[in-house]
């Protein structure tokens, strides 16, 4: 990721989507915390989204030039405290950085050697800190889309698991939004359409993340087009 250009267009079609970023922070707030990592910023929708999470460090890590500058700019003016965003990847820190928590949030699946990246990752964790992963789920829903904006690969459970370095101690591995999961394999099998609009966006996340947000408890969180996994640093 040292040299890279995104190629998706769904960054800020995807931030308009207010009901999933509050599933997420939901879910994940509690694990984010101290000094934080967050791989991939991306344009700092993200950052924004956990800012208020109780902190004591950001790094931020955006590989691509654009993106970073859009990065720069947006984050400034939430006034973070305690915040750094560096145009790179993991390869950029230092052997005594260490983070209490290191977010990847749809990263992963955009890295080609994603095992080695995990494995890097870990190094980085202080004892018991949290590692992050939030990606799409199930290789057969893998479409066009994905294709165009990057993805080398969705995951499920199986997979996920399988890269996870040894020093990491799977503590939550779950699928989230099992609504959004049916949309997914009607588009797969019957529109195939290759980008959603922004119209589309906006009823999956008004409408099916709310009733997702219900049912994945319910069901156990065994369904859905996401995935989501929470390890801990076994290193004390």
């Amino acid at each position: 990721m040292n040299q890279f250009t995104y190629t998706g267009t769904e960054l800020e079609l995807f931030s308009q989507a207010i009901n999933w970023k509050k599933y997420i922070k939901h879910l994940l707030s509690e694990y984010i915390k101290g000094d934080v990592l967050e791989v991939g910023a991306g344009i700092g929708s993200n950052t924004r989204l956990f800012c208020s999470c109780q902190y004591s460090n950001w790094l931020c890590l955006e590989p691509d030039k654009k993106l970073f500058q859009i990065l720069e700019y947006f984050i400034s003016s939430l006034n973070m405290t305690n915040y750094c965003a560096w145009n790179g990847s993991i390869s950029l820190l230092n052997k005594n950085q260490f983070f209490n928590s290191i977010v990847y949030i749809d990263v992963l699946e955009h890295i080609n050697n994603d095992k080695e990246e995990l494995i890097q990752a870990s190094q980085h964790l202080k004892p018991n800190g949290k590692l992050i992963i939030l990606s799409p789920a199930h290789q057969w829903l893998f479409t066009s889309f994905d294709a165009a904006i990057g993805h080398y690969r969705r995951y499920n459970k199986q997979t996920l698991q399988a890269i996870i370095p040894p020093n990491i101690e799977v503590i939550k591995i779950a699928y989230l939004d099992c609504v959004g999961l049916l949309a997914s394999i009607g588009n797969k099998l019957i529109l195939k359409q290759s980008q959603p609009t922004l119209k589309q966006i906006k009823i999956w996340d008004k409408f099916m993340v709310t009733i997702s947000r219900k049912l994945d408890p319910l069901f156990g969180y065994r369904f859905g087009k996401s995935i989501l996994l929470i390890g801990k640093n076994k290193i004390r």
